[in-house]
């Protein structure tokens, strides 16, 4: 009991910085507290002691704001910082290290008996307000993002946004070339190039800004096209393409970052 006290402090230390001694830890972390609560209320709903199960889980959610049905199945070191506003339903199973935040439900879509609620695999980490839904598996080392609705099961090392959730997995293959183009201009704009990066939270953003490298590729391969048939006496291209002014986007909700990148993709001189 006592080493399983002190792997849960321990655990605090390496996944809190604001973390400083263990008699901090020890009295002022809630989301400790639920979990030595929930262990005790557990072993007594194994025993088929429902009630009195039930009655402690009550209890510690008054006191810690962290609600965890005495059924649910938590494994070593898993750490809920915060804790307030987090419910974990009766089937729910908690793999070891797995991470919640405040404001996490790990909730049911049907009042059928039964498994009901999610499955989250070792290592896991589930951000702020996410709701996690259903009989489902959030894979191994998965991230699931603030606020997010997760209905569908999530892979092994992917990561989870929006809602409803929507799965970015790293890119595995990126030639050194493009990799180096996307970098450079990252520098060149100051945020990652029109929103191509592997790690980018926002898959539509993504989208569009893979989208809008593709079409400044195809820009510069037009341009280089007229010069040489320019310059071996054709007469093409005469003409310049309008050019597209951050005004063109008012009304249409893109940030002012996203109206620049998008300026500057059909305009490289800009």
């Amino acid at each position: 009991m006592f080493s399983k006290v002190k792997e849960d402090i321990n655990s605090v230390f390496h996944r809190d910085p604001a973390a400083r001694t263990t008699l901090e830890v020890l009295f002022n972390y809630p989301g400790l507290h639920a979990l030595w609560m929930h262990r005790l209320s557990h072993k007594l709903w194994s025993w088929g002691l429902k009630w009195l199960a039930r009655f402690i889980s009550n209890v510690s959610r008054f006191l810690t704001g962290i609600e965890i049905h005495p059924g649910a199945t938590l494994g070593r070191r898993v750490f809920i910082d915060h804790g307030m506003g987090v419910v974990i339903g009766e089937t729910a199973i908690v793999g070891d290290d797995v991470t919640l935040y405040h404001g996490v439900t790990l909730g049911g879509t049907s009042w059928k008996a039964g498994k009901r609620h999610p499955t989250l695999e070792a290592n896991a980490v589930i951000g702020a307000g996410a709701q996690v839904l259903g009989p489902i598996t959030i894979g191994k080392n998965a991230r699931v993002g603030s606020n997010s609705v997760v209905v569908k099961d999530v892979p092994d090392n992917a990561t989870c946004v929006g809602i409803p959730g929507r799965i970015i997995m790293q890119k595995e293959d990126t030639s050194p070339q493009v990799a180096s183009k996307r970098k450079a201009i990252a520098q060149k704009y100051g945020f990652d190039a029109y929103a191509v990066a592997e790690d980018n939270p926002d898959p539509v953003a993504n989208a569009m800004g893979i989208m809008l490298e593709h079409v400044h590729q195809m820009d510069t391969k037009v341009e280089e096209m007229c010069k040489v048939i320019q310059s071996l006496g054709g007469d093409v291209c005469s003409e310049s393409i309008p050019k597209l002014d951050v005004e063109d986007f008012a009304g249409t909700g893109i940030s002012p970052v996203l109206k620049k990148a998008a300026v500057e993709a059909f305009d490289p001189h800009i």
